[in-house]
């Protein structure tokens, strides 16, 4: 066998191999998500020449990059790029777009160390750095770069042509794939990938060149002075809960017993997140945008809910157990318990109900309206398990590993759900507090979940997929509201709203009620709650 040294090759002959290459070691996905929409039974060619496109498509985009000093790194680059987004893709069905980068960038190390797991480095060895190393290391044949240019035009000739039958001769189907199913596209490896990096880097870099003027929402916005009740009202923005695995919510687990006891508590059945991941779910409730009309660029550009509540004389605190509150507590005191030195409750990592923790002395050190924010760790995967105290892992047997392939779909299943069981027992405890409090002031919890989270439906796994065709399980929250004795909130209007269809979008005008600030017509129309006049 001929040593990697004694092998000399053109530099297009290198574009045209390692875009197979990519096409046919990191695209499992891609094929699997076609050929769930097009049966290889009735459209086997046509799944051919979706690898001759996505082919073809590679080869077009790395020739512009065939010169001496740039052929390498591009091509290496994009095999790194491949081969990593090839692992989640594989093993979650996870979509590499711009918010999923945005997730990856906003994530802090505790929370991405769970996901570069054993398999993801020895798949990135194989997949990655070995293939790099041959492209590294293969001699390329010197040719003067006017040859060069003409093998350049030829390859690109060939190409054309090549894709052209290819989609001429299944037209119908393409008619449809170009259509309908984006899912699909949004799989080919590392073409999307790419053009997200691309896309997310334009975006900032036009953000730094043209920083956003913060536009002020509601500016005559003030607590009316002849309001005679203070309000505290503590808000969970829970994390990766899905709906259908609330018992309160119908589920065949009692999973929520704490809720399920509780008097004065509403449950809303059916309500949809902003989006599917942290990223755009969080900014997106403090948003007066809708979810319809929702960009984390205009949003950025807006004064939030805080900022407004803050400016019309409530105390607002954020509690932050997750990553950090993306961007919405910029401009209100803000304390972070994912941290040993500042929450009490830690052990393998710090636990929710530390957010717990001297709020009775805040709230006795304010003299006004209070809104508290408490943001969970909750659900967060893959590392379920890490998520609940020994004593609340009452479903076995449960996955203990952050890598869902090497367990059971009923392991994951139980370790997860226990996660749920936990944010059951921490929200009866926030409902503790504010009860010991109602004597002083109107007192109310309000939870809602983020997202969901996909737990091996169809091969799918965690969160963060493109909202147009997200399952249900990723988009479908809880969301609860606990009301104390004495409040000015009218509860039939409160019980009919239960069961209608809601979403994030009603966050922003069911607060401002709350706080008893004015509404327009359209923000009492989407209000969960109505206030009776004092």
């Amino acid at each position: 066998m001929p040593r990697l040294s004694a092998i000399s090759i053109t530099r297009q002959t290198l574009t045209a191999v390692v875009a197979l290459y990519l096409v046919v070691a990191c695209n499992m996905r891609f094929f699997v998500e076609a050929e769930r929409t097009f049966p290889a039974h009735d459209n086997s060619f046509f799944l051919v020449s979706l690898g001759v496109l996505l082919w073809g498509l590679l080869v077009l985009i790395a020739l512009p990059f065939s010169l001496r000093y740039l052929q390498r790194p591009v091509l290496i680059l994009s095999i790194l790029v491949a081969a990593s987004a090839s692992y989640f893709s594989d093993n979650f069905s996870t979509v590499i777009d711009v918010e999923m980068l945005r997730n990856i960038l906003e994530t802090d190390m505790a929370e991405a160390s769970d996901l570069i797991t054993l398999g993801f480095l020895l798949h990135f060895i194989l997949f990655g750095i070995v293939p790099t190393m041959v492209v590294y290391k293969i001699p390329l044949v010197e040719r003067p770069v006017r040859r060069d240019l003409m093998g350049s035009l030829k390859l690109g000739s060939i190409v054309l042509a090549a894709v052209a039958i290819s989609i001429a001769i299944s037209s119908a189907q393409y008619a449809s794939f170009f259509r309908e199913f984006k899912q699909v596209r949004y799989h080919s490896n590392p073409l999307h990938p790419i053009y997200s990096v691309a896309k997310l880097a334009s975006n900032t870099i036009a953000d730094l060149s043209d920083p956003p003027e913060l536009q002020t929402v509601y500016p005559d916005a003030r607590i009316s002075e002849h309001d005679p009740h203070r309000e505290l009202m503590i808000l969970v923005i829970g994390e990766t809960a899905r709906a259908d695995h609330f018992s309160l919510f119908g589920y065949d687990r009692q999973t929520t017993p704490v809720l399920e006891s509780m008097q004065s508590l509403h449950s809303f059945e059916h309500v949809s997140s902003c989006g599917t991941s942290t990223a755009v779910s969080v900014p997106c409730i403090f948003s007066q945008l809708h979810r319809s009309d929702f960009s984390l660029d205009q949003a950025n550009r807006q004064e939030n809910l805080l900022d407004v509540l803050r400016r019309a004389g409530v105390s607002v605190l954020w509690r932050d157990n997750n990553s950090d509150s993306k961007g919405v507590a910029d401009r209100v005191p803000h304390e972070d318990y994912k941290q040993h030195d500042t929450n009490p409750a830690c052990d393998v990592e710090c636990r929710d109900v530390g957010m717990l923790d001297g709020l009775q002395q805040y709230i006795d050190q304010q003299t006004g309206d209070i809104l508290i924010v408490l943001h969970q760790m909750g659900s967060h995967g893959p590392a379920y398990y890490k998520r609940v105290p020994a004593e609340f892992a009452i479903f076995q047997p449960a996955c203990q590993s952050k890598v869902l392939s090497e367990c059971s779909d009923q392991e994951v299943i139980n370790t997860y759900d226990n996660t749920i069981y936990y944010t059951d027992w921490f929200l009866g405890e926030v409902v503790k507090l504010l009860k010991d409090n109602q004597g002083a002031f109107e007192a109310a919890m309000l939870y809602v979940s983020d997202h969901g989270e996909s737990l091996g439906e169809n091969g799918m796994y965690l969160h963060g997929y493109p909202y147009m065709f997200a399952p249900e399980a990723q988009t479908h929250v809880p969301m609860v509201m606990w009301l104390g004795d004495h409040n000015d909130i009218d509860e039939l209007p409160l019980d009919r709203m239960t069961s209608k269809t809601s979403s994030h979008d009603a966050l922003w005008s069911t607060l401002l009620a709350y706080y008893e600030l004015e509404l327009s017509d359209e923000d009492k129309e989407s209000s969960l709650i109505e206030v009776d006049e004092y």
